[in-house]
Parts: C-alpha cells; structure tokens; sequence
C-alpha cells in the first residue's frame, strides 16, 4: 500500500496543512488546501458547507455503506511562538518528526485519511461497494461536534471513523462535556451597609460547598463523570464599595453513557431547590453554557456546551471490522477509549452512528509547545486507515 513515493506525497501534504494558520473561526486557507487536493488526488466530488467544513467524497463502483473519515482543522492558538524551537506554521522536519501548531491535533490525521482514501481507491480501481467521505471540521476546538451536524446532515453516514490522536490504537468510546453554569442573585449595597443588601458571592460560596459534597456518578469503563469548578466571576467588578448583586460560576462536567441534560443538571437544580426553602434571600439558576462564534465563511455557528458520551462493546461488528483491517495492515491496536472528547458526540453520542476512533500521534501532545508528529506515526496512520476501509468495505 504505501511506498516511497506514496510517502513522501503524505508528509509534504502534513506539511502544507500546518502551514496554512487556521485558528477556530479562520480554516478558509487550509480549507482552500485541502480543495485543490482532492481535487489532484482524483476524488470524484467535494463541497465546503455553511459552516465551512470541507468533505471529500469517493464513489465505490457499487452501492453500499457510506463510510465518513472524520477529522477538524482548527487549531487552538499559538501563545507566545517564540517559545518553540521550531517554528510553528513551518512544518519543519527533524529527528523524523514534523513540528507545528496542529501536527498532532490533527492536521497529520487529516493528511493521513485524505491519502488512505485515495490510495485505496487507486488500488482497488473503486471496485468497492459504498462510499468514502473526508471530512475537515472547523470549530471543534469550540464546540465538539456541532459544526458536524452540517456534514451528518448532508451524507448520512453509516460509519465514521473519528481521526484524533490514538496513538494508534482503537478507540470505541469516549466520556462527554457540558460547560454548567450556575448563577447566584443578590441586592446591591453600599459595602460600609452590607445588612442592607444581599451578598451574592456569600451565596454562591455556600452553593459551591455543596455542590462539592454531590457523589458524581461512575461508569465501569469510562471512569467517574467528574464535576469541577472552573471560574467564578461576580458583578459589579471591580466591586468599588458595593456588596455584589451577581455572581456566576462555571462547572466541567465529564458525561457518561446515557446522561441526559435534565439528569445532569437535576442534581445541582434540587440543591438549589432545597436551600431556596431554608433561604428566602437565596436565589439561584443552573443552565448549559451557550457559545456563539462566527465561522470563516461568515455564518454564525452556535450551540449549547453539552456533548454527549459514548461507547460501543468491543464484539460490535464495526468495532471488530475495523481492529481486523488494522491487524491486516499490521498495527495490532489495543482497544481503549478516548480520555477526552471529540466529535463523535454528535455521531455516536447524539444520532447513534456506529463510530470507532483511530489516529496517530499521542494524545498528550495536543496544544503543546514544539507540537509534533513522528513520521513514523504517520504513515502507520495512513495503512491503519486503509486497512479499515479495505475491511469494512465489500471489495470485489
């Protein structure tokens, strides 16, 4: 499947991608890459969405499941550049890794499926039955699996393989996140009076206490669905001699299989029931976070940060689909669950699309200084990818 020539044309395409800066909000240069290469590598079509999201689309020569490479192209932004050694829009390569803002998170997992995808088509002449699909999200570094909507909406697919960091291994579920935020409500006073208001943060503290004392629920293999304070902020601030009317904390909340908006929040909205009665000054909400961004085409994406978690049991036909395409292709994966959440929140935890994730690199390497991707890791990513679809798509 992959020789030098093959290779290199995968690493110079890394390359390219890491070069075009596309923080969340701002993709269209890398979105412009991507077209041509589709575009060079043969695909038979490919469209860019409302949002800005790019997919590339194969046709097998017979009809059949309709199977999506999922990855984002947004990055998280460069703090301060001149603390790397290597430049981070360069794409430079030493010591067989190829360095740069959104190496491993994921434009090395997007370069990977784009060429699987094209490689396989060339190699079996598309004599397969389905089709292909290669996403390139924006926004997910905002929001996990909205900006995918537009795309399920589109191509239905029947599988989809999430492309984040594995280190090459199978992912088969992942916990989700909801941003919570709770919100106190008091009476403005002069601070030399403070009898005469109602201290909102004095509120606040006491709910935060209890809330903290809340027994989080556990699932056996996604782990605890953790609820930890992230920011409180009050009003007026600077307070400048006034007793605070308003203050507001937001919680992580890590989500397990089956929790739904109103059994999340039911908790923290029967403590703030039960202290209501036992407080007549006390007065408090707790509701999502809503986050509004525009995309680079203009439109505005916005959604509630609630995400849903998801798993597939190991014996699931995809599942064992895709670990028999990765043992042909010679990864011998374990298979895991992502530690953090990814777009198939929306696949599998929101519309119940079997969803698997493979990708290479570490997953400890995302938004880090001197962020890279091995070479090595790469081209593993690229034959993993192609024994999947050679697996799960009826090849004549």
């Amino acid at each position: 499947m992959m020789n030098d020539k093959r290779q290199e044309e995968l690493i110079e395409l890394c390359q390219e991608l890491i070069r075009q800066k596309s923080y969340s909000g701002a993709e269209d240069q890398v979105v412009h890459s991507m077209e041509k290469k589709f575009k060079e590598l043969g695909f038979d079509d490919c469209f860019i969405d409302e949002y800005g999201n790019i997919i590339g689309h194969i046709k097998g020569k017979k009809p059949g499941k309709a199977l999506l490479l999922d990855g984002h192209i947004d990055t998280v932004p460069v703090a301060d550049a001149s603390k790397w050694q290597h430049d981070p829009f360069a794409g430079e390569i030493a010591d067989g890794r190829i360095y740069g803002r959104g190496a491993s998170d994921m434009k090395g997992a997007v370069s990977a499926m784009m060429m699987a995808a094209a490689f396989f088509a060339e190699d079996t002449q598309r004599e397969f039955s389905g089709d292909i699909y290669v996403s390139g999200v924006v926004h997910e570094e905002c929001f996990e699996g909205i900006a995918a909507r537009m795309i399920s909406k589109r191509i239905k697919p029947d599988y989809v393989v999430i492309g984040e960091a594995s280190e090459l291994n199978l992912k088969r579920g992942q916990r989700g996140r909801a941003e919570i935020v709770v919100e106190t409500f008091g009476k403005p006073a002069h601070s030399a009076n403070p009898e005469k208001g109602v201290n909102a943060v004095y509120k606040m503290a006491h709910l935060i206490e209890k809330i903290r004392q809340l027994e989080t629920t556990v699932h056996p293999v996604l782990g605890k669905g953790i609820l930890e304070l992230t920011d409180i902020k009050s009003a007026p601030y600077p307070g400048a001699s006034v007793v605070p009317e308003y203050c507001r904390a937001t919680y992580d909340r890590r989500l397990l299989v089956g929790e739904t908006k109103e059994s999340v929040l039911a908790p923290i909205q029967e403590l703030i029931k039960t202290i209501e009665q036992e407080d007549q000054d006390f007065k408090a909400t707790a509701s999502y976070a809503v986050g509004t961004e525009k995309c680079h085409t203009g439109a505005t994406i916005e959604g509630e940060r609630f995400f849903p978690g998801w798993l597939y049991d190991e014996q699931d036909e995809f599942v064992q689909g895709a670990l028999q395409g990765l043992n042909d292709a010679g990864i011998n994966p374990e298979i895991t669950q992502y530690s953090f959440c990814t777009n198939g929140s929306h696949y599998a935890g929101e519309l119940g699309i079997k969803t698997i994730g493979f990708g290479p690199s570490k997953e400890n390497l995302a938004h880090t200084i001197d962020e890279y991707i091995e070479i090595d890791q790469l081209v593993k990513g690229a034959q993993g990818i192609y024994g999947i679809l050679k697996s799960v798509l009826t090849v004549k």
